[in-house]
């Protein structure tokens, strides 16, 4: 992105050996219409709801593809998300869906492939949690060893049993994740391990599908808001690359403002977005939304792009915000871990700040499963005093007791 370069994708680079800057993969988008986004997808590859997008993607052989039928999430549309928000009409695409239950699997079905296309034998990532869990899948289904690098005692249990239970060999860093990565770009630079972190650029193809399959499930009607955490900023870069080739491809005919939504102890990215672009300094990340707990983001330069490019927004939220917007969620039965819930909370905090209309519309991502952090869940509902918490109550075991605690909906 920096200097220009140019690389064969066959190497397995994940930053500019010239200048040190991020990489881009370059797709050809010239020709590509909606009816040929699947051109070139195998049967196989056809029920990946990445894959069948191969129009877009890079051009790995189809050997080398190591999928689990990613993607091919739903969304999810309730009146009380809606208004919640404040807003029109507010839809949530939930990558909790996905084989490992959160978004990262459709970067690493992308991230793996290549990195058996160009022969790896190992594969590693440093990790708050999910893309632990789903390079651990994905080495296991491709036959690699895997390497693991968390924050020491800062990662959720659900997804710390994910990545022990596929196999990965799992080293806890002394530090934060920021830490971690940096100890582990150290590492690849010096033996031959597939680093498959979001400075990836290939693993970002396989992100930026999440955009292209919902602009495809709302039948290419636009809205006016794609919101999305941001925590390590792979997201609201490949979102905004996807954006970017949709509208270069004419695929669509206005650009969605794309929403990245931090959490406010963790929040470098939304401050330098509040500076104009001016005062960028890294963060001691601190927040219960531990997927987006980070405090230097990797992909600083590509998601100011995505932000610049859709004229979008970076606000931050509490982890108050945060987990009350968790609690919408989940009561209405859909559910996601917290991370997840800075989406409609950020939403929610434009709106009452006045930067968006009463008649907007928005997809939100929520990026992983209810599941992924219960932990946070329980101690919200047993320990807070949050509006929507939701506290079991304990009796004696006679049925008078129960008939009293439950006086209210027996007797409306």
């Amino acid at each position: 992105m920096a200097c220009g370069s140019t690389f064969s994708g066959t190497q397995p680079l994940t930053s500019c050996p010239n200048c040190g800057g991020l990489l881009d993969c370059v797709i050809p988008t010239n020709g590509v219409t909606r009816a040929s986004l699947s051109v070139g997808a195998s049967r196989r590859l056809m029920q990946s709801g990445v894959w069948k997008y191969r129009a877009l993607l890079p051009a790995i052989p189809d050997d080398a593809v190591v999928t689990r039928f990613e993607g091919n999430t739903p969304i999810y549309f309730d009146d009380r998300i809606a208004d919640y928000a404040g807003i029109a009409s507010f839809g949530l695409k939930h990558e909790g869906e996905n084989p490992t239950a959160s978004f990262k699997d459709r970067g690493m079905t992308v991230g793996v492939s290549h990195a058996v296309s160009v022969g790896a034998q190992i594969v590693a990532c440093a990790s708050t949690g999910n893309t632990s869990a789903s390079l651990a899948s994905y080495a296991a289904a491709a036959k690699l060893a895997a390497l693991v690098l968390i924050p020491e005692g800062k990662i959720s249990s659900g997804k710390l049993s994910q990545t022990i239970a596929h196999g990965a060999r799992v080293v806890q860093i002394e530090g934060d994740f920021d830490k971690a990565l940096s100890l582990l770009r150290e590492l690849t630079e010096r033996y031959p391990v597939y680093l498959v972190n979001s400075v990836n650029p290939f693993r970002l193809e396989g992100q930026k599908t999440t955009v292209v399959e919902a602009l495809d499930q709302l039948d290419w009607r636009v809205p006016d808001l794609i919101a999305l955490p941001g925590g390590n900023l792979g997201n609201t870069s490949a979102f905004g690359k996807a954006l970017i080739e949709l509208t270069g491809a004419g695929l669509i005919d206005k650009t969605p403002q794309l929403v990245t939504v931090q959490a406010a102890g963790s929040a470098p990215f939304s401050a330098y977005y509040e500076s104009g672009w001016e005062e960028y300094e890294p963060v001691h990340a601190e927040t219960i939304a531990t997927a987006i707990k980070i405090g230097n983001p990797a992909s600083v330069p590509r998601a100011k792009r995505a932000i610049e490019f859709t004229s979008g927004f970076v606000p931050n939220v509490t982890d108050e915000e945060i987990m009350d917007a968790k609690a919408v969620i989940d009561r209405v039965g859909i559910g996601c871990e917290p991370a997840s819930a800075a989406t409609l909370a950020g939403v929610r905090k434009l709106r009452q700040q006045g930067m968006l209309s009463a008649d907007a519309t928005a997809i939100g991502i929520l990026t992983g499963h209810v599941l992924k952090d219960g932990d946070a869940t329980v101690k919200y509902h047993f320990e807070g005093d949050g509006p929507m918490a939701n506290k079991p109550v304990s009796i004696p075991g006679t049925l008078a007791d129960l008939e009293r605690v439950l006086s209210d909906a027996l007797h409306g």
